[in-house]
């Protein structure tokens, strides 16, 4: 049974198609790339795994089952903008996860935290934007979840804290768990990626394994995309 599948999924907007026919099975230990430009439909496709999005038509299991409070249980989603209430302290935030999750590790958040020089005691709103989503990003990887779902992680932060942030990525997640990482950024992810996807204009334009595009195209993963895209 596949971590996560995808059949046939469709999703329109007041007659207009934004996500058509996409099929995507994931399994577990894998990172994938979701990869294409902004506003292609890349968030959209995120928030029906999350059942944050209704579909037009077609199928999104999480480990055989249809998304749903069950599945929820089981997805850490961090989405392109935070939802976090600025009004709270760091460690206030962290007492909301451990309540609300079952699977939430306080002592991974805090070490986390501490690695990123993040204050527990500061509130969130006195954080730059770039602090904000580092936060955001170590709750989110301090559940232990089977699919982690990453709406554009490295948007916001500087240069400098992109390879940690990689590697907390890496080093944070169980060998059957999968990761999801949406981004345009794929020149910053790619090092990490054991598969990729294309999308564009709402259709899958190319999916596979990386090292296997990389070694027929005889160039990088982001060398692939801008010569599709014409970036």
């Amino acid at each position: 049974m596949e971590l996560l599948e995808i059949k046939n999924l469709n999703k329109s907007f007041d007659n207009k198609e934004i996500l058509k026919n996409i099929n995507i099975n994931v399994s577990g230990g894998k990172i994938i790339g979701l990869l294409g430009k902004n506003g292609v439909g890349k968030t959209t496709l995120i928030k029906l795994i999350n059942d944050l999005l209704t579909p037009t038509s077609g199928e999104i299991l999480v480990n055989g089952k249809k998304v749903g409070v069950e599945t929820k249980k089981v997805i850490s989603y961090l989405p392109e903008r935070t939802y976090l209430n600025k009004n709270m302290k760091v460690s206030e935030v962290i007492d909301y996860f451990k309540d609300f999750y079952d699977n939430f590790d306080e002592n991974k958040a805090k070490k986390l935290l501490k690695d990123l020089d993040l204050d527990v005691n500061e509130h969130l709103s006195k954080m730059s934007k770039g602090m904000q989503e580092k936060v955001s990003l170590v709750l989110v990887m301090s559940r232990n979840a089977d699919l982690y779902i990453l709406d554009e992680p490295l948007g916001g932060v500087d240069p400098a804290t992109r390879d940690y942030i990689l590697d907390t990525i890496l080093s944070n997640f169980n060998e059957k768990a999968s990761v999801i990482i949406s981004t345009h950024l794929i020149a910053d992810i790619e090092r990490i990626l054991d598969e990729v996807i294309f999308i564009d204009k709402g259709e899958i334009v190319l999916q596979g394994d990386a090292d296997k595009l990389r070694n027929k195209e005889k160039a990088s993963i982001d060398e692939i995309f801008r010569r599709m895209f014409k970036c």
